[in-house]
């Protein structure tokens, strides 16, 4: 079962008295990406958090945030205390820069109050270790939502996929059954020219039948026709494989792409023509697609 690149996950966990909330979101991006935003006190945990993370999705960029927030279960828990030197560095730095600058705004504590690193918990919590043993938990289960999403995700694009690719293989029989009959019309239209322009003398229908078999030559699409055939038998298999299929699809795509074109390059058939325009616009809307799997 393919994944889609996009989904979002959450989930919170009382740990050591506080409340800790992941949410996580992720959307298409052409590598795995791993963005964090961290309270000061997971900084510690910031590498193992996105090893965890990492070890669970192949593609796409994954945004992860957690916060912790006080929880009335403690009373310890939603106390803080200020952090006395960075404010005054904070407040000389905003000195400096109103002086330099000539700024008429004064340095107000409601300024300062925006800093939120500025204040810290009264009572820090245990060791990081201690703290990972209960994050890892509750960043699994976000985890596990985002993994569930985005497998629901992928079932649709798998069915939209599927339909779409089987229309093209219908469409490409079509061409197939058609190039016999381009041959026929080819060789009919060509000894009516050669009648036209001659008049009553006799055709030498080996001539005839030497430029007829020319033509089909240079136009015959057989090998595009089979390739193209194996393409679309590699792209339903790999809708069955699983995760990590995205690139290899697109890149099939690619594929079947060059094939149509020499396809319709080959043929000067008006009804190829048309339906080598129609697979077109069928791979552009399956390329489209396929940038959301994973």
């Amino acid at each position: 079962m393919i994944r889609s690149m996009t989904g979002y996950g959450r989930a919170e966990s009382v740990i050591l008295g506080r409340k800790f909330v992941v949410e996580m979101k992720s959307v298409n991006h052409r590598y795995l990406e791993v963005s964090l935003r961290l309270p000061g006190l997971l900084f510690a945990l910031e590498t193992e958090i996105k090893k965890r993370i990492g070890e669970q999705f192949i593609r796409g960029r994954v945004e992860a945030s957690i916060r912790v927030d006080s929880d009335g279960s403690d009373e310890g828990g939603g106390r803080y205390t200020l952090n006395g030197a960075l404010a005054r560095n904070y407040h000389a730095l905003l000195c400096q820069l109103k002086e330099e600058l000539q700024l008429a705004d004064p340095v107000t504590l409601a300024m300062m109050a925006g800093f939120r690193e500025l204040f810290v918990p009264a009572e820090p919590l245990q060791d990081p270790a201690l703290l990972w043993e209960g994050l890892a938990e509750v960043l699994d289960r976000a985890i596990g939502m985002l993994a569930k999403m985005r497998e629901r995700e992928g079932e649709s694009l798998a069915r939209d996929l599927t339909a779409r690719l089987g229309m093209v293989a219908g469409v490409l029989e079509e061409i197939a059954g058609r190039v016999p009959q381009v041959v026929l019309e080819y060789q009919r239209r060509l000894g009516e020219r050669i009648r036209e322009l001659t008049a009553a003398m006799a055709v030498d229908e080996s001539r005839l039948l030497q430029e007829v078999a020319i033509m089909a030559e240079r136009s015959d699409i057989t090998e595009e026709i089979v390739r193209f055939r194996s393409h679309i038998d590699q792209f339903t298999d790999l809708l069955r494989l699983g995760d990590g299929t995205g690139r290899k699809i697109d890149f099939l795509i690619q594929e079947m792409g060059r094939e149509i074109n020499t396809i319709g390059s080959k043929s000067s058939d008006a009804v190829v023509s048309r339906s080598v325009i129609e697979i077109k616009s069928e791979l552009a809307k399956l390329r489209e697609q396929v940038q959301n799997i994973e």
